[in-house]
């Protein structure tokens, strides 16, 4: 990946719906070579996909959580019960598998905190997997960034 590469996924990953020829004309490129690279990209999996960033509190999701999750034990079983459980469910919006105390940390929004006490009990708390559920409530998101800090040589 040369450093034409990491400024297309730079612009890219700003402004996911430039044109290939603005896109093109930003690096000093014509658009068939320029469309040639994205292609290449996105076939190598470079670029996973391209989505539009939703405002949470816009759409009624105003409560965002973390979630420290323990599981009963530390087996493969286990471990695929519970990934498999969370991918199904649209309020996790990452799963993680981390080190220390917990096995895992989950990234969690709902509408309020009445509904993801209801998330708790019915989705998490169904699952026999796991031990113990311990949460953090964010009070308020001072910035988020979805950009990658993309090194050029």
């Amino acid at each position: 990946m040369d450093s034409k590469d990491l400024s297309i996924l730079s612009i890219l990953q700003s402004k996911g719906r430039v044109a290939i020829s603005e896109l093109a004309n930003r690096l000093n490129m014509s658009d068939t070579p320029c469309l040639r690279r994205v292609k290449k990209l996105e076939q190598a999996g470079v670029i996973c996909g391209y989505a539009a960033q939703v405002n949470p509190q816009a759409v009624g999701l105003n409560a965002l959580v973390y979630v420290f999750v323990r599981l009963t034990e530390n087996s493969n079983d286990n471990a695929d019960v519970f990934e498999k459980a969370m991918s199904n469910l649209e309020q996790v919006l990452e799963c993680c598998v981390i080190t220390g105390a917990h096995d895992y940390l989950l990234k969690i929004i709902a509408s309020d905190l009445l509904s993801y006490e209801s998330f708790v009990k019915k989705s998490l708390g169904s699952l026999k997997c796991i031990a113990s559920i311990e949460s953090t409530v964010v009070l308020k998101q001072t910035f988020s960034k979805s950009a990658l800090p993309l090194k050029k040589n």
